[in-house]
């Protein structure tokens, strides 16, 4: 255990509560389609520093976002999931620039402002019956959806209103959101190694929680299918809003 302490450069316990917070925003994502960077980095930071906190996000959204990739792909919304999960890809490295100029301090801010913000955004009202969002609407969400990926390990925040104020089936948010959020953990891997902010210390971290983040995610997506619609957008929203709120506490602590 000494070993693995010393490669890790975490203590057991701590370790552990790695684990348990992996777990439960793995539980969070496959019952929603997202969540788990936004619950999982800020607590992450408690423990390590924000930066690596970010990367070591990215790096398991990368290990379980071929998990379910044939139902995902089946059932996403293609014609705006693809356009937007590649302009993020395109943009992530703007983000992970920005993150490694940034400094601890600033970072936490801007991460809570994040987490804050897309609670507001989705209690925004849906768009009308059968709208179809433009090339305008698609290109910020991906643009933006892509910096903050590389900056904070959080595509979520305009995806996850850019699909719930529409009028989809949530099977087809949630499926629209995890190809999304796959192709960004592609994104921020190789331009978290471009950067060289990726080390062989968070890969190893994130192999060891693959497991609980595993079991987490096979929970949350056996729960997904007995939730009805309007309860799984309702807790959505609740999971942005605990989100939000715990980001504040944090910061003001």
């Amino acid at each position: 255990m000494n070993g693995l302490q010393q490669l890790v450069g975490l203590a057991p316990l701590t370790i552990a509560g790695a684990a348990a917070m992996t777990f439960g925003a793995a539980y969070v994502r496959g019952l929603t389609g997202f969540g788990m960077a936004i619950i999982l980095v800020p607590l992450l930071g408690l423990i390590i520093a924000p930066g690596e906190a970010v990367v070591l996000g990215i790096l398991l959204q990368l290990l379980i976002g071929p998990v379910g990739i044939r139902i995902i792909m089946a059932d996403a919304d293609r014609a705006t999931a693809v356009p937007i999960a590649l302009l993020a890809m395109v943009t992530t490295p703007l983000g992970m620039v920005a993150l490694d100029a940034t400094t601890p301090d600033v970072a936490r801010l801007l991460i809570t402002l994040v987490a804050v913000g897309a609670f507001v955004a989705v209690l925004l009202p849906k768009q009308p019956e059968g709208h179809r969002p433009g090339r305008a609407a698609v290109a910020v969400t991906g643009i933006s959806s892509g910096i903050l990926t590389g900056f904070a390990a959080m595509p979520g925040p305009p995806v996850v209103p850019f699909y719930l104020r529409r009028h989809l089936e949530p099977k087809v948010a949630r499926a629209s959101m995890l190809l999304i959020f796959f192709g960004t953990a592609i994104a921020g891997t190789l331009a978290a190694l471009w950067v060289g902010i990726a080390t062989w210390r968070l890969f190893l971290l994130a192999a060891l929680l693959f497991l609980p983040m595993w079991f987490g995610n096979y929970f949350g997506a056996r729960a997904f299918g007995r939730v009805p619609p309007h309860i799984w957008q309702a807790m959505v929203a609740v999971v942005l809003g605990v989100a939000a709120v715990s980001a504040v506490v944090r910061l003001l602590n």
